[in-house]
């Protein structure tokens, strides 16, 4: 007997469709036309699948969507943060933040859970949702952020060995990550998640050590034996001024501290529905993968920032003098002013060294594959849609590493400075993205209301959407347009400041508007009786695979989570 699976990807057990599946036959042989490139046919489809390959288990996702993105923004940005915002206004910002981020990711994984396409990217959502232009611009601002992002890592992580005082030149480090790197990304998605599954275990069981290490010298349990409790928050105080005097500073504080909180989410919630593309059973992990980012959130994002305002002073000048070494992470300048030696700074410099390493891999792996998902959609050169029989694109992993050699600045330039240059460029690009996810998660559900498709057929739905992602589209609109404001105080104009700032606003308008300009016939957005939101589906429900439950003994559940 042939099995048949429901909208939620579980096995019925039965040859009849399931009665939460109304009106797939008739929307698959929907006579009316589709988008040229924006959907693909199923002859297409078929071609795609032989493509890129669906290697990723399900202890591969869960354990990159807990740590696959944590990296130095986290462990290094963040002592810049508190210096200066303090340990109250870091708190509250990365509280606004995880809140805004998650809202994007329960939107995203709705959208993608429904339709996981293989080399699918929200900018392929955007095509097949919203509009040829929009999906176009998303592709190329996530082939080019993310790229951008690779060099930052490894930068980071130059600084970070240069706390040794390493008599080897950076230059020498710089290649060495490249070359493991690139070579990661050209071995099969599974041994991307194969490593990357135990680069984020290291990063996640080092951020719970150092959680309890906070805890523990909160109460005094230090070599100094000083309850540390909340001085800091009390001496110097719980919140800093910038830039001016009393509330005023303040206020520009929070703001600023705000804006530099956002670089440590930049782009994680998108490796969700990238990884979605190239997963085992998509439609039943993916929504698994997104609820764990929820703990991923308030665990390490919160509990980190919570930690460092414990442990450490936020007007301690190691946070800002500029030393390798020093502003490493505040989690180090925290550790030394408490006493603790034995070489536990040098062993939280060497993990942060991975997770800078880890964070690129990932990066690399995204932009590889936004590359190969505009060569799909007809948006890039087809060269890039070249996969090996494993099912590694590498030309777009190849056009992706171009992007790399950008590290080799830090050998010439300040180490710092290079560092604030990627962190405000960026920034404008992550919450461009995020403004266009919540479009696109938006126009999808007006889809399913127009084609009769309520949220409960969907294999993923959180309560707080659609109107999670309204409030996030605003806040990102927001802080997209403060991002360099305090580049307009008096004294502080620069140049180099302001185009770091906002260059990203008038690069995707010119790529979104110049496509219109082009393809001027096509409308600014599809009807939603007309979206597609059926081709393809089948195919993947056929790939479903049910979920194991035999549990004969108590080890049973450890072997079928590593599985």
């Amino acid at each position: 007997m042939n099995t048949t699976w429901d909208t939620k990807g579980e096995s019925t057990g039965s040859e009849k469709p399931s009665p939460d599946f109304p009106s797939l036959d008739s929307l698959a042989n929907d006579p009316r036309p589709r988008y040229g490139s924006a959907v693909l046919a199923p002859t297409e489809l078929e071609a795609n699948s032989e493509s890129t390959k669906r290697g990723l288990k399900s202890r591969h996702a869960q354990m990159i969507a807990l740590g696959g993105t944590i990296g130095t923004g986290l462990f290094v940005g963040s002592g810049a943060t508190l210096a200066r915002g303090g340990p109250a206004f870091i708190l509250v910002c990365y509280m606004i933040m995880t809140a805004l981020v998650y809202f994007v990711v329960t939107a995203i994984t709705e959208v993608a859970a429904h339709l996981p396409m293989t080399g699918g990217t929200m900018s392929y959502y955007g095509f097949r949702y919203v509009s040829s232009s929009l999906g176009f611009a998303m592709g190329w601002l996530y082939w080019y952020s993310l790229g951008i992002l690779i060099p930052y890592e490894i930068t980071a992580a130059g600084l970070v060995i240069d706390y040794w005082d390493s008599p080897v030149n950076i230059a020498v480090w710089i290649t060495i990550l490249m070359v493991v790197i690139i070579g990661l990304n050209c071995f099969p998605v599974s041994v991307y998640g194969e490593t990357e599954f135990w680069f984020a275990s290291v990063k996640v069981l080092m951020m719970i050590g150092l959680l309890m290490l906070s805890f523990i010298l909160f109460w005094g349990g230090g070599p100094k034996h000083n309850r540390l409790g909340f001085h800091y928050w009390k001496d110097p105080g719980a919140v800093n001024t910038y830039l001016k005097d009393g509330d005023a500073g303040r206020t520009v504080a929070f703001f600023s501290c705000l804006v530099l909180s956002a670089f440590p989410f930049t782009f994680a919630p998108e490796l969700l529905v990238v990884t979605g593309g190239e997963m085992q059973s998509p439609r039943r992990n993916l929504p698994i993968a997104a609820k764990r980012y929820f703990y991923r959130l308030i665990i390490f994002y919160l509990g980190c920032v919570f930690s460092i305002g414990i442990i450490c002073n936020s007007r301690d000048t190691r946070l800002t003098d500029g030393g390798a070494g020093a502003k490493s992470s505040a989690f180090v300048v925290g550790i030394k002013t408490a006493g603790i030696g034995g070489g536990l700074d040098s062993v939280i410099n060497a993990v942060i060294i991975l997770s800078a390493w880890s964070s690129g891999n990932s990066f690399l792996y995204i932009s590889s594959r936004s590359m190969y998902s505009l060569a799909v959609a007809g948006n890039a050169p087809s060269i890039f849609k070249r996969c090996t029989k494993r099912g590694v694109p590498y030309m777009a992993v190849m056009s992706s590493a171009l992007f790399m050699p950008l590290a080799y600045l830090n050998v010439g330039s300040s180490g710092s400075t290079v560092f604030t240059w990627f962190v405000s460029l960026t920034n404008t690009s992550g919450f461009i993205s995020w403004i266009c996810c919540c479009i696109v998660y938006l126009r999808f559900r007006k889809a399913c209301r127009a084609q009769g498709i309520s949220t409960h057929q969907l294999p993923y739905h959180h309560p707080v959407q659609p109107y999670g992602a309204w409030i996030s589209l605003v806040g990102f609109v927001i802080l997209t347009l403060i991002n360099g404001f305090d580049v307009f105080f008096p004294g502080r104009f620069n140049a180099s400041s302001f185009l770091t700032a906002y260059i990203g606003i008038p690069i995707f308008l010119a790529i979104y508007f110049g496509h219109r300009f082009w393809h001027w016939k096509d409308t600014w957005a599809r009807r939603s009786e007309d979206v597609d939101l059926a081709t393809g589906l089948q195919e993947i429900l056929a790939g479903e695979t049910p979920k194991k439950r035999i549990r004969k003994h108590w080890w049973d559940s450890g072997r079928l989570l590593w599985e």
